[in-house]
């Protein structure tokens, strides 16, 4: 069996990428949708590998070479057959414990791990737009209006036309917890994949946000901008939402925020 185990793992590294790419949308917790393409290409090819060297490994004989018995039968014509396998085991057996790779190929392929979620973000500074205070573009007309907790706090934060004030806001993201009952909206923003992740949230006031739910669930908040601070500081810094609504929602599918 030795024979076969980069073909397993291959195959196993091969269905665990076109199992989170192809057949559904796991692949969004760790990159970009525009990525998904690469994956696709990318499990092929490995599936495609793995057959061929299954393919390549069937063919060989016990001692790892095509036509093995024919040549173990031509070495034992010469008495040689005993020491020809014993060295030729030897020298392709491989370790054992090499079979070990294939358990993370298997644990992607089962149990995918989650999007990243609180545990990333406590760890995560307060990131700022790299960016000084100016006007932004208008919104869009229409109340509420639906945005993300990344623009919501760069508008908060930086845009001196206040162009959050006077309009209903509508955002989605998951819960973390601050200090002294405080909690947050929360979303992490990737540029690339989830290594390059940072951390967007709006601090939530006002009477729904009594009673805040878990870490890590994910709520859909309606509210007001309320202003905090000198734009631009860190007194500003984290914006804050006085939520008129508070309602608890299942994870979106792509769980990461949109500038």
């Amino acid at each position: 069996m030795r024979r076969y185990g980069s073909a397993v793992l291959l195959l196993l590294v091969g269905g665990a990428v076109l199992r989170i790419s192809l057949f559904s949308e796991l692949y969004l917790r760790y990159v970009q949708p525009a990525l998904r393409p690469y994956l696709v290409i990318s499990g092929v090819l490995l599936v495609l590998l793995g057959l061929a060297a299954a393919v390549r490994g069937a063919r060989r004989g016990p001692h790892g070479e095509e036509g093995g018995e024919e040549l173990e039968e031509e070495e034992g014509e010469h008495g040689h057959a005993h020491a020809y396998s014993g060295t030729h085991t030897h020298a392709h057996g491989g370790p054992r414990v090499a079979w070990l790779l294939t358990l993370p190929a298997l644990a992607l392929l089962l149990f995918p791990p989650p999007a990243l979620g609180s545990y990333s973000a406590s760890r995560e500074e307060a990131q700022r737009a790299a960016q000084g205070v100016g006007t932004f573009p208008a919104l869009p007309a229409g109340n509420p209006l639906d945005i993300s907790v990344a623009q919501y706090s760069s508008r908060a934060i930086y845009d001196t036309g206040h162009s959050l004030r006077g309009r209903t806001l509508r955002m989605t993201g998951f819960v973390t917890h601050g200090s002294h009952g405080t909690w947050y909206l929360t979303r992490l923003l990737v540029t690339c994949c989830a290594a390059d992740a940072t951390i967007s949230k709006v601090e939530i006031r006002g009477d729904e946000a009594d009673g805040a739910p878990q870490t890590d669930t994910w709520v859909t908040v309606t509210g007001t901008w309320l202003p905090k601070g000198k734009l631009g500081t860190d007194g500003a810094w984290p914006p804050v939402l006085k939520a008129t609504t508070v309602t608890q929602v299942k994870e979106p599918a792509d769980p990461y925020d949109k500038r």
